[in-house]
């Protein structure tokens, strides 16, 4: 049997993908959330100019249901209007039984949102990814997060 020698780099190379392959996250999952902004509605600090105006800020506290709309928890946060009848840049929480989930970023009136995950406590400790948030236009909001987990 002839045996051909393996050049030194291609086995480094190999043993790089296979320890690459062994340390890759966890795969992705997803949450669907109902923030219920009808009963709880968001209040608006009136700054600046009288009525919508850039550095106006909004404050919401609401509960938050799965998509059976049974209360899972709590949404809660603050946005700061950064352009007149387009967008606010906001923080908020997510309160699960389980832990929180930190989100920041810019909230389109219309359309999709796309915001980042910016940390979590308890179970989602360590967690990245994206919430999509979509109004509803019905006084509710459907939070679809996108995220992993260390």
């Amino acid at each position: 049997m002839k045996r051909f020698p393996v050049p030194a780099n291609q086995l480094l190379l190999a043993a790089i993908l296979l320890s690459a392959a062994a340390c890759s996250p966890k795969t992705s999952q997803t949450l669907v959330t109902i923030a219920d902004a009808r009963v709880h509605k968001a209040k608006i600090i009136d700054n600046g100019e009288p009525g919508d105006s850039v550095g106006d800020i909004l404050v919401f506290d609401q509960p938050l249901l799965n998509e059976d709309l049974t209360d899972i928890g709590n949404n809660s946060g603050t946005c700061i209007r950064t352009r007149v009848g387009h967008s606010f840049q906001c923080q908020w929480t997510l309160t699960l039984e389980n832990g929180r989930i930190q989100v920041a970023g810019r909230e389109f009136e219309q359309g999709i949102s796309v915001l980042g995950i910016v940390g979590g406590t308890g179970q989602y400790r360590g967690i990245s990814g994206e919430m999509a948030s979509v109004n509803n236009g019905d006084g509710t909001f459907t939070q679809t997060l996108r995220y992993r987990l260390p």
